[in-house]
């Protein structure tokens, strides 16, 4: 397809993201109507009128086109599996529990994947006012301005993010601080901000040197995410070192100085079996 068609397509995503983030924002301070999907997962009404939003915006623009996201189902034409037909991959809003605590790192996520490869990514945090968008071969932009991942390329001078997550069970947490207390121990700090797109977006602007997650709700949380970092010049790899699966619940972004050290950390830690495995290649 052409940087046109791309360019079209990406427009159509902006739009339906900041008119999304209009209801994040006019939500954000009031009292939330909060369901639970698991003990801590939660999902709002504003979840849910922002994936509609975004469904039917894009629907109406591209009615061939397939969806994976967060809240939707198979009967309002969502899928669980990856094909080559255009693929929507949406979080309508990522850091649901940052919404509901008030704490502003929350924002909408919408990327297209075509051929299993991303080529559009959308990420808009409303309350920030910060635009993320990338289009594949053309660069990663904050607000329309290029963003370039950082040059550190030294453990203790790095600053890393990654989360905690929503699982309680034992091993699993075991499994979690286990990484953590490994990484912390030859980095500078961590950060744990609680949303899997933003974090990503972080390293692609150079805030952030390093992020990983083991675990998270799905692809949506990592599709637009992830294009960011490869068009700002870093890198995506699974935490084991091995290559980047969009669809594996698995991720590693960082500058290209740092990926590798990260992974060779992250590989040598402990691991539970209840915890999302690299996706044979």
């Amino acid at each position: 397809m052409s940087t046109k068609e791309y360019a079209k397509f990406q427009q159509v995503a902006v739009t339906a993201a900041q008119a999304a983030g209009q209801l994040i924002e006019q939500a954000f301070t009031q009292d939330k109507n909060i369901e639970f999907k698991g003990k801590l997962d939660l999902v709002t009404a504003t979840d849910k009128a922002c994936e509609l939003l975004i469904f039917k915006s894009v629907r109406d623009a591209f009615p061939d086109h397939k969806f994976i996201g967060e809240e939707g189902s198979a009967a309002q034409g969502f899928t669980s599996d990856l094909t080559d037909a255009p693929t929507w991959m949406v979080d309508p809003l990522d850091g649901t529990t940052n919404f509901v605590h008030r704490f502003p790192f929350v924002c909408t996520s919408i990327a297209l994947v075509i051929r299993k490869e991303i080529v559009v990514g959308v990420v808009y945090n409303p309350i920030m006012k910060e635009l993320f968008t990338a289009i594949k071969g053309q660069g990663a932009l904050l607000n329309g301005q290029p963003i370039r991942v950082s040059t550190k390329n030294q453990l203790d001078q790095a600053l890393l993010a990654t989360e905690v997550g929503v699982s309680r069970d034992t091993e699993v947490m075991d499994a979690i601080f286990d990484r953590i207390r490994s990484v912390t121990s030859k980095m500078r700090s961590i950060r744990c901000s609680g949303a899997c797109a933003l974090n990503l977006c972080s390293v692609a602007c150079g805030r952030i040197d390093a992020m990983y997650e083991v675990g998270f709700g799905g692809c949506w949380d990592c599709a637009a995410g992830a294009l960011m970092v490869t068009e700002a010049g870093g890198e995506m790899l699974d935490p084991s070192g091995g290559p980047f699966d969009i669809m594996a619940r698995r991720v590693l972004g960082a500058n290209a100085h740092l990926s590798k050290p990260v992974a060779m950390i992250l590989a040598s830690c402990k691991s539970s079996n209840k915890e999302p495995q690299p996706l044979r290649q």
